[in-house]
């Protein structure tokens, strides 16, 4: 493990290091141990140190096989699963943030280290299985779009996140190629893009569309200004455009998904950085209407964060807990709602791409878990899922990012690092193959 101090012998020697210790199963579920504050010069930094898979491959539980369907893709973000089991991948690197100081300077030279290099596609490719054997034929179903992000499939139209607008394509299932340039549906936040994804999904009755937008800075740092309309989901009628605030106070909700038992919207959020190693945890929430959730000015519920100047008092009164958190730093990006068709020990929950940690001493995510529900919540500990995208000595060949589950009996896992494409299936004659047989192929229509 390379752990960076600096770019140029520079020290980095944070207080927040000191929180190394707090860490594990202490930094998970609906009630987290949260240490005090730290802080530092510049903040810890351990990144990955990206290398080749070779022969080897990410692990799964026993009773699964993983697979790659999609190799030399350009930066894959999010999938979507279309009706006929064909997947759409979209593919992008966005934001034009300006650094405003040294350290974002020094952390962004640092940071981008650990990324691919390869160039963004600005697309959504097309994986189709024509025989029906796993082996998936690639090509491009539309190009020429701005670091797309979210997807979502309504009837006859496929709509796209852009990062700085919502975008429709008429779709006929079967169709393997834009018939044409898409409508816009309604601009989005983009000035400054600190934050520039842009997640989303389509509520139960495909009235609806949810966007998650980001913040344009870490706490405030632009002024709030910058922040107008950032930090929160928004909801979008399909036809119209019209748009609507749904939540607020979501640093970077970075995946957003349906429950389809609760029809609840859910999302995963990346939190604050730079106040400690395990600070503050990442998590997995309902996103319910006119709720605050703290940022800038508290976190996980009413806890001040003394950075943000003025301070609200009105506004952290008010501030909810999330429901779960997952970790420091694991820098959530995927999230995905599971059924019988995964097998009963990961038939009820979600599943959460953990994209993997910068800001900490010890590395955190780069896997996927699964968080088991029960009555239409978190009720247990997450399970590693798909794992082994990053070894002990910092060698990293994947790091993921949008999760997708096929009712079929498949999870679909965009790799950004790797630049893959894995499918995760139940083995043959595994207990995990054997769907209940109250699963049904209709379930196809709550994948957004």
């Amino acid at each position: 493990m390379k752990y960076l101090r600096s770019l140029a012998a520079i020290p980095l020697m944070t207080a927040a290091g000191i929180c190394g210790a707090q860490s594990g199963s202490a930094q998970v579920g609906p009630d987290p141990q949260l240490p005090k504050p730290e802080r530092g010069l510049l903040p810890d930094m351990v990144i990955a140190e990206p290398t080749e898979w070779g022969d080897k491959m990410p692990t799964v539980p026993e009773g699964f096989t993983i697979t790659a369907i999609a190799k030399d893709l350009q930066i894959p973000r999010q999938t979507l699963l279309l009706p006929n089991g064909d997947i759409l991948v979209a593919e992008g690197r966005g934001g034009n943030a300006a650094k405003i100081t040294p350290k974002d300077v020094i952390a962004g030279i640092i940071k981008a280290k650990g990324t691919s290099p390869v160039k963004g596609g600005n697309r959504l490719t097309l994986l189709r299985d024509p025989e029906g054997d796993g082996t998936y034929e690639q090509s491009v179903f539309a190009e020429g779009l701005n670091a797309p992000y979210g997807l979502a499939l309504i009837g006859n139209n496929l709509y796209v996140a852009n990062q700085d607008a919502v975008v429709r394509f008429g779709y006929q299932p079967g169709q393997t190629r834009a018939s044409g340039p898409p409508e816009t549906v309604t601009p989005l936040p983009s000035e400054i893009n600190h934050h520039w994804t842009k997640a989303m999904t389509a509520s139960a009755d495909g009235q609806y569309l949810y966007v998650g937008i980001g913040s344009n800075s870490n706490i405030t740092e632009r002024g709030m200004t910058a922040e107008a309309d950032r930090a929160r989901v928004w909801r979008i009628n399909a036809q119209t455009g019209e748009t609507k605030t749904f939540a607020t106070g979501l640093r970077n909700p970075t995946a957003l998904a349906i429950n389809p038992q609760t029809q609840q919207l859910w999302a995963v959020v990346n939190e604050r950085d730079e106040i400690g190693s395990d600070l503050v945890p990442d998590y997995l929430t309902s996103v319910k209407e006119g709720a605050f959730y703290g940022w800038p000015y508290s976190y996980w519920g009413q806890n001040v964060d003394e950075r943000v100047r003025p301070q609200n008092p009105d506004k952290v009164a008010s501030a909810i807990k999330p429901d779960y958190a997952l970790g420091s730093h694991v820098a959530a990006l995927g999230v995905a709602f599971s059924n019988e068709s995964m097998g009963a020990e990961f038939a009820n929950g979600a599943f959460v791409g953990e994209h993997g940690s910068w800001n900490r001493r010890e590395p955190a995510g780069y896997k996927v878990v699964f968080v088991p529900f029960t009555d239409g919540r978190p009720s247990g500990p997450p399970q590693d899922f798909v794992a082994g995208f990053r070894d002990s000595d910092g060698k990293t060949r994947g790091r993921p990012v949008g999760v997708t589950v096929d009712p079929r009996g498949a999870l679909i896992v965009a790799d950004d690092l790797s630049n893959t494409v894995w499918r995760v299936t139940p083995t043959q004659g595994s207990q995990a193959a054997q769907p209940d047989a109250t699963t049904e192929p209709t379930a196809l229509a709550q994948l957004r």
